[in-house]
Protein backbone atom coordinates (compact mmCIF):
# COMPACT_ATOMS: atom_id res chain seq x y z
CA UNK A 1 0.00 0.00 0.00
CA UNK A 2 1.16 3.38 -0.92
CA UNK A 3 3.25 5.30 1.92
CA UNK A 4 0.75 7.81 1.80
CA UNK A 5 -1.97 5.99 3.44
CA UNK A 6 -3.18 6.48 7.14
CA UNK A 7 -5.41 5.33 9.61
CA UNK A 8 -7.70 7.63 11.81
CA UNK A 9 -9.45 5.59 14.70
CA UNK A 10 -11.98 7.62 16.48
CA UNK A 11 -12.11 6.68 20.57
CA UNK A 12 -13.92 9.41 22.31
CA UNK A 13 -17.06 8.51 22.95
CA UNK A 14 -18.67 7.07 26.19
CA UNK A 15 -20.25 4.40 24.71
CA UNK A 16 -23.27 5.30 26.97
CA UNK A 17 -25.52 2.39 25.76
CA UNK A 18 -23.06 0.02 27.28
CA UNK A 19 -24.04 1.47 30.73
CA UNK A 20 -22.97 0.10 33.16
CA UNK A 21 -20.32 -1.84 31.86
CA UNK A 22 -19.12 1.32 30.10
CA UNK A 23 -18.59 4.24 32.51
CA UNK A 24 -17.24 7.92 31.88
CA UNK A 25 -13.72 6.86 33.27
CA UNK A 26 -13.49 3.62 31.41
CA UNK A 27 -15.55 3.97 27.67
CA UNK A 28 -16.19 1.19 26.12
CA UNK A 29 -13.39 1.05 23.86
CA UNK A 30 -10.91 0.11 26.38
CA UNK A 31 -13.08 -2.93 27.55
CA UNK A 32 -12.34 -6.45 26.60
CA UNK A 33 -15.81 -7.11 25.16
CA UNK A 34 -15.76 -10.12 22.90
CA UNK A 35 -13.81 -11.61 25.84
CA UNK A 36 -10.56 -12.51 23.89
CA UNK A 37 -8.45 -10.49 26.01
CA UNK A 38 -7.97 -7.41 23.80
CA UNK A 39 -10.07 -4.21 24.13
CA UNK A 40 -12.06 -2.85 21.58
CA UNK A 41 -9.79 -0.06 20.38
CA UNK A 42 -6.44 -2.53 20.14
CA UNK A 43 -8.89 -5.03 18.16
CA UNK A 44 -9.28 -2.55 15.46
CA UNK A 45 -5.76 -1.19 15.41
CA UNK A 46 -4.56 -5.02 14.88
CA UNK A 47 -7.15 -5.09 12.41
CA UNK A 48 -5.70 -1.91 10.25
CA UNK A 49 -1.99 -3.35 10.91
CA UNK A 50 -3.44 -5.61 7.56
CA UNK A 51 -3.41 -1.82 5.53
CA UNK A 52 -0.49 0.07 6.85
CA UNK A 53 2.02 0.74 9.47
CA UNK A 54 1.62 1.28 13.40
CA UNK A 55 3.30 4.67 12.46
CA UNK A 56 0.62 5.81 10.11
CA UNK A 57 -1.95 4.56 12.68
CA UNK A 58 -3.80 7.86 14.30
CA UNK A 59 -6.14 7.60 17.24
CA UNK A 60 -8.48 10.56 18.03
CA UNK A 61 -10.09 10.50 21.79
CA UNK A 62 -10.66 13.01 24.44
CA UNK A 63 -7.52 14.25 26.33
CA UNK A 64 -8.39 12.51 29.53
CA UNK A 65 -8.03 9.10 27.62
CA UNK A 66 -4.93 10.08 26.37
CA UNK A 67 -3.13 7.28 29.04
CA UNK A 68 -5.34 4.57 28.49
CA UNK A 69 -4.49 4.87 25.12
CA UNK A 70 -1.16 4.58 25.24
CA UNK A 71 -1.81 1.30 27.68
CA UNK A 72 -3.64 -0.20 24.97
CA UNK A 73 -1.28 0.81 22.08
CA UNK A 74 2.44 1.19 23.36
CA UNK A 75 3.58 1.39 19.68
CA UNK A 76 2.20 4.92 18.91
CA UNK A 77 3.80 8.03 19.88
CA UNK A 78 2.43 10.93 21.31
CA UNK A 79 1.97 12.89 17.72
CA UNK A 80 -0.61 10.01 16.93
CA UNK A 81 -2.96 11.10 19.56
CA UNK A 82 -5.31 13.68 18.68
CA UNK A 83 -6.86 14.85 22.42
CA UNK A 84 -10.17 16.91 21.57
CA UNK A 85 -11.09 19.13 24.85
CA UNK A 86 -14.98 18.56 23.91
CA UNK A 87 -17.01 15.95 22.56
CA UNK A 88 -18.24 17.68 19.23
CA UNK A 89 -19.28 14.93 17.48
CA UNK A 90 -17.67 13.61 14.10
CA UNK A 91 -17.87 16.50 11.93
CA UNK A 92 -14.97 18.29 13.78
CA UNK A 93 -13.48 15.32 14.81
CA UNK A 94 -13.00 14.48 10.90
CA UNK A 95 -11.81 17.99 10.04
CA UNK A 96 -8.96 18.20 12.82
CA UNK A 97 -7.56 14.65 11.58
CA UNK A 98 -7.28 16.03 8.36
CA UNK A 99 -5.98 19.14 8.92
CA UNK A 100 -3.33 17.39 10.91
CA UNK A 101 -2.32 15.11 8.15
CA UNK A 102 -2.57 17.35 5.45
CA UNK A 103 -0.07 19.00 7.15
CA UNK A 104 2.40 16.00 7.85
CA UNK A 105 1.65 14.84 4.23
CA UNK A 106 -0.09 16.90 1.57
CA UNK A 107 -0.98 13.45 -0.22
CA UNK A 108 -2.85 12.23 2.81
CA UNK A 109 -4.99 9.26 1.91
CA UNK A 110 -7.00 8.48 5.00
CA UNK A 111 -9.32 5.56 6.46
CA UNK A 112 -11.74 6.79 9.32
CA UNK A 113 -13.28 4.33 11.03
CA UNK A 114 -14.50 4.28 14.74
CA UNK A 115 -12.91 2.17 17.23
CA UNK A 116 -16.20 -0.02 18.27
CA UNK A 117 -17.07 -2.43 15.34
CA UNK A 118 -16.99 -5.68 15.10
CA UNK A 119 -15.48 -7.09 11.65
CA UNK A 120 -15.42 -10.93 11.18
CA UNK A 121 -13.55 -11.46 8.06
CA UNK A 122 -10.44 -8.95 8.83
CA UNK A 123 -9.10 -9.91 5.24
CA UNK A 124 -12.08 -9.29 3.23
CA UNK A 125 -12.24 -6.06 5.17
CA UNK A 126 -8.96 -4.92 4.57
CA UNK A 127 -9.01 -6.07 0.83
CA UNK A 128 -12.32 -3.69 0.47
CA UNK A 129 -10.32 -0.74 2.09
CA UNK A 130 -7.50 -1.34 0.14
CA UNK A 131 -10.01 -0.95 -3.23
CA UNK A 132 -11.50 2.05 -1.59
CA UNK A 133 -8.01 3.33 -1.35
CA UNK A 134 -6.58 3.41 -4.72
CA UNK A 135 -10.09 4.85 -5.94
CA UNK A 136 -9.49 7.86 -3.56
CA UNK A 137 -6.02 8.09 -4.51
CA UNK A 138 -7.03 8.37 -7.99
CA UNK A 139 -10.30 10.45 -7.80
CA UNK A 140 -11.54 13.28 -5.60
CA UNK A 141 -14.41 11.34 -4.07
CA UNK A 142 -15.80 10.57 -0.74
CA UNK A 143 -15.80 6.69 -0.37
CA UNK A 144 -17.74 5.00 2.32
CA UNK A 145 -18.08 1.03 2.77
CA UNK A 146 -21.04 0.12 3.03
CA UNK A 147 -22.63 -3.27 4.61
CA UNK A 148 -25.46 -5.72 2.56
CA UNK A 149 -28.22 -5.65 5.17
CA UNK A 150 -29.61 -8.81 6.25
CA UNK A 151 -32.03 -7.91 7.82
CA UNK A 152 -34.68 -4.39 8.50
CA UNK A 153 -32.46 -3.27 10.90
CA UNK A 154 -33.82 0.81 12.08
CA UNK A 155 -30.98 1.62 14.56
CA UNK A 156 -28.57 1.71 11.03
CA UNK A 157 -28.03 4.45 8.65
CA UNK A 158 -28.68 3.37 5.29
CA UNK A 159 -26.58 4.66 1.72
CA UNK A 160 -28.78 3.83 -1.40
CA UNK A 161 -26.16 3.26 -4.49
CA UNK A 162 -26.75 3.40 -8.09
CA UNK A 163 -25.78 -0.17 -9.07
CA UNK A 164 -25.89 0.63 -12.86
CA UNK A 165 -23.47 3.22 -12.38
CA UNK A 166 -20.60 1.45 -10.84
CA UNK A 167 -16.77 0.59 -12.29
CA UNK A 168 -14.69 -2.11 -10.48
CA UNK A 169 -16.79 -2.33 -7.24
CA UNK A 170 -17.63 1.18 -6.52
CA UNK A 171 -20.45 2.51 -7.05
CA UNK A 172 -22.14 6.76 -6.70
CA UNK A 173 -24.09 6.90 -3.75
CA UNK A 174 -27.83 8.90 -4.33
CA UNK A 175 -28.70 9.60 -1.07
CA UNK A 176 -28.20 8.90 2.72
CA UNK A 177 -31.25 8.37 5.31
CA UNK A 178 -30.89 8.18 9.02
CA UNK A 179 -32.25 5.46 11.09
CA UNK A 180 -35.60 4.53 9.31
CA UNK A 181 -38.63 3.25 10.67
CA UNK A 182 -39.22 -1.11 10.19
CA UNK A 183 -41.57 -0.31 7.65
CA UNK A 184 -39.14 1.78 5.35
CA UNK A 185 -36.26 -0.51 6.10
CA UNK A 186 -38.04 -3.50 4.99
CA UNK A 187 -39.06 -1.11 1.80
CA UNK A 188 -35.27 -0.67 1.45
CA UNK A 189 -34.21 -4.52 1.55
CA UNK A 190 -37.04 -4.89 -1.03
CA UNK A 191 -35.54 -2.29 -3.04
CA UNK A 192 -32.11 -4.11 -3.30
CA UNK A 193 -29.86 -0.83 -3.48
CA UNK A 194 -29.89 0.35 0.15
CA UNK A 195 -27.17 -0.51 2.47
CA UNK A 196 -26.39 0.11 5.88
CA UNK A 197 -24.33 2.99 6.83
CA UNK A 198 -20.70 1.61 8.93
CA UNK A 199 -19.37 4.97 9.33
CA UNK A 200 -15.66 3.82 7.51
CA UNK A 201 -14.83 6.72 5.47
CA UNK A 202 -12.04 6.56 3.02
CA UNK A 203 -10.06 9.95 1.38
CA UNK A 204 -7.79 11.96 0.44
CA UNK A 205 -7.24 15.09 3.35
CA UNK A 206 -7.44 17.56 0.60
CA UNK A 207 -10.18 15.91 -0.79
CA UNK A 208 -12.85 16.50 2.24
CA UNK A 209 -11.44 19.32 3.39
CA UNK A 210 -12.41 20.80 0.20
CA UNK A 211 -16.11 19.74 1.30
CA UNK A 212 -15.22 21.17 4.37
CA UNK A 213 -14.78 24.29 3.05
CA UNK A 214 -17.93 24.41 1.09
CA UNK A 215 -20.82 22.33 3.34
CA UNK A 216 -19.19 23.23 6.68
CA UNK A 217 -17.60 26.33 6.70
CA UNK A 218 -17.43 27.55 9.72
CA UNK A 219 -15.29 24.16 11.47
CA UNK A 220 -13.60 24.68 8.55
CA UNK A 221 -12.81 28.84 9.33
CA UNK A 222 -12.29 27.72 13.02
CA UNK A 223 -9.95 25.13 12.31
CA UNK A 224 -7.80 26.17 9.57
CA UNK A 225 -6.64 28.92 12.09
CA UNK A 226 -4.24 26.49 13.14
CA UNK A 227 -2.30 25.34 10.07
CA UNK A 228 0.80 26.97 11.55
CA UNK A 229 0.04 24.74 14.87
CA UNK A 230 -0.64 21.07 13.67
CA UNK A 231 1.95 18.29 14.14
CA UNK A 232 4.15 21.30 16.70
CA UNK A 233 4.41 21.77 20.15
CA UNK A 234 1.81 24.48 19.70
CA UNK A 235 -1.17 22.03 18.02
CA UNK A 236 -2.39 20.99 21.64
CA UNK A 237 -2.78 24.71 23.43
CA UNK A 238 -4.47 25.43 19.51
CA UNK A 239 -6.97 22.61 19.96
CA UNK A 240 -8.02 23.33 23.61
CA UNK A 241 -9.12 27.26 22.70
CA UNK A 242 -10.65 26.47 19.31
CA UNK A 243 -12.04 23.12 18.87
CA UNK A 244 -14.58 23.56 21.45
CA UNK A 245 -16.39 26.57 19.52
CA UNK A 246 -16.68 24.23 16.63
CA UNK A 247 -20.48 23.06 15.84
CA UNK A 248 -21.23 19.98 17.47
CA UNK A 249 -22.81 17.98 14.40
CA UNK A 250 -21.88 14.32 12.82
CA UNK A 251 -19.73 14.04 9.90
CA UNK A 252 -22.98 12.15 8.12
CA UNK A 253 -24.94 15.21 8.51
CA UNK A 254 -22.25 18.28 7.68
CA UNK A 255 -20.97 16.64 4.61
CA UNK A 256 -21.96 13.48 3.36
CA UNK A 257 -25.66 14.27 2.93
CA UNK A 258 -24.78 17.46 1.09
CA UNK A 259 -21.63 16.39 -1.10
CA UNK A 260 -21.89 15.57 -4.69
CA UNK A 261 -18.89 12.89 -5.03
CA UNK A 262 -20.01 10.34 -2.59
CA UNK A 263 -19.60 6.67 -3.56
CA UNK A 264 -19.39 3.67 -1.68
CA UNK A 265 -18.44 -0.13 -2.09
CA UNK A 266 -21.03 -2.55 -1.00
CA UNK A 267 -19.02 -5.43 1.33
CA UNK A 268 -19.95 -8.28 3.15
CA UNK A 269 -17.11 -8.60 5.94
CA UNK A 270 -19.67 -9.74 8.48
CA UNK A 271 -20.01 -5.78 10.29
CA UNK A 272 -21.54 -4.78 13.77
CA UNK A 273 -20.99 -1.65 15.04
CA UNK A 274 -21.53 -3.03 18.46
CA UNK A 275 -23.46 -0.14 19.34
CA UNK A 276 -25.60 -1.49 22.49
CA UNK A 277 -25.67 -4.70 24.12
CA UNK A 278 -28.35 -6.50 21.78
CA UNK A 279 -25.59 -6.06 19.14
CA UNK A 280 -23.35 -7.79 21.39
CA UNK A 281 -25.89 -10.47 22.10
CA UNK A 282 -26.63 -11.06 18.06
CA UNK A 283 -22.96 -11.16 17.65
CA UNK A 284 -21.88 -13.83 20.67
CA UNK A 285 -22.41 -17.72 20.37
CA UNK A 286 -25.00 -19.02 22.64
CA UNK A 287 -25.98 -21.64 24.57
CA UNK A 288 -28.81 -24.74 23.85
CA UNK A 289 -31.38 -21.95 25.46
CA UNK A 290 -30.39 -18.79 23.46
CA UNK A 291 -28.36 -17.56 26.14
CA UNK A 292 -25.16 -15.47 26.34
CA UNK A 293 -23.35 -16.03 29.61
CA UNK A 294 -19.97 -13.71 30.71
CA UNK A 295 -18.69 -14.59 34.08
CA UNK A 296 -16.81 -17.11 35.86
CA UNK A 297 -19.69 -18.60 38.31
CA UNK A 298 -23.58 -18.72 37.41
CA UNK A 299 -26.50 -21.23 38.10
CA UNK A 300 -29.44 -21.13 35.98
CA UNK A 301 -32.69 -22.45 35.74
CA UNK A 302 -35.36 -21.99 32.61
CA UNK A 303 -33.55 -19.30 31.38
CA UNK A 304 -34.03 -17.94 28.22
CA UNK A 305 -32.33 -15.81 25.45
CA UNK A 306 -30.95 -13.41 27.65
CA UNK A 307 -27.56 -11.49 28.16
CA UNK A 308 -25.84 -12.47 31.31
CA UNK A 309 -23.23 -10.52 32.80
CA UNK A 310 -21.05 -10.91 35.79
CA UNK A 311 -17.62 -9.66 37.56
CA UNK A 312 -15.17 -12.53 37.51
CA UNK A 313 -15.27 -14.48 41.54
CA UNK A 314 -19.16 -13.40 42.32
CA UNK A 315 -21.82 -16.14 41.60
CA UNK A 316 -25.02 -15.42 39.97
CA UNK A 317 -27.73 -17.22 40.46
CA UNK A 318 -31.07 -16.65 37.65
CA UNK A 319 -34.24 -18.69 37.14
CA UNK A 320 -37.69 -18.38 35.56
CA UNK A 321 -37.00 -15.68 32.85
CA UNK A 322 -36.93 -15.22 29.27
CA UNK A 323 -35.12 -11.76 27.17
CA UNK A 324 -33.40 -10.31 29.50
CA UNK A 325 -30.36 -8.05 29.86
CA UNK A 326 -28.99 -8.99 33.38
CA UNK A 327 -25.51 -6.86 33.79
CA UNK A 328 -23.92 -6.84 37.17
CA UNK A 329 -20.39 -4.31 37.54
CA UNK A 330 -20.52 -4.72 40.94
CA UNK A 331 -21.95 -1.18 42.35
CA UNK A 332 -24.77 -1.22 39.07
CA UNK A 333 -27.00 -4.14 38.54
CA UNK A 334 -29.12 -3.44 35.72
CA UNK A 335 -32.17 -5.98 34.87
CA UNK A 336 -33.94 -4.99 32.04
CA UNK A 337 -36.05 -6.25 28.49
CA UNK A 338 -33.52 -6.96 25.84
CA UNK A 339 -36.26 -5.22 23.49
CA UNK A 340 -35.54 -2.31 25.05
CA UNK A 341 -32.18 -2.09 24.83
CA UNK A 342 -31.93 1.20 23.51
CA UNK A 343 -33.56 2.93 26.23
CA UNK A 344 -29.75 2.09 28.10
CA UNK A 345 -28.64 5.90 27.05
CA UNK A 346 -31.57 7.22 28.81
CA UNK A 347 -31.33 4.99 31.91
CA UNK A 348 -27.85 5.99 32.16
CA UNK A 349 -28.75 9.78 32.43
CA UNK A 350 -31.04 9.14 34.84
CA UNK A 351 -28.50 7.58 37.50
CA UNK A 352 -26.25 10.48 36.80
CA UNK A 353 -29.35 13.08 37.32
CA UNK A 354 -30.74 10.99 40.48
CA UNK A 355 -27.01 9.76 41.82
CA UNK A 356 -24.44 12.16 40.43
CA UNK A 357 -21.14 10.72 38.64
CA UNK A 358 -20.81 7.81 40.71
CA UNK A 359 -22.38 5.44 39.11
CA UNK A 360 -21.75 6.23 35.52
Amino acid sequence: MSNHTYIAIMAGGVGSRFWPASREDKPKQFLDIMGDGRSLLRMTFDRFLKVTTADKIFIVTNGKYKKQVKDHIPEIGDNQILCEPSRNNTAPCVAYTAFKLQQLDPEANIVIAPSDALIVNESLFADNIKKALTFTAGNDALVTLGIAPDRPHTGYGYIQFIGEQGAEGVYPVKRFTEKPDTETAKNFLRNGDYLWNAGIFIWRAKTVLDAYERYAPEIFAILAQGASCYNTPEEQSFIDEFYPQTPKISVDYAIMENAENIFTIPAQFGWSDLGAWGALYQESPKDGAGNVVTGSHTIMDDVHNSYIRGPEGKLLVVGGVDDLLIIDEGDVLVVFPRSREQEMKALRARAETDYGEEFV
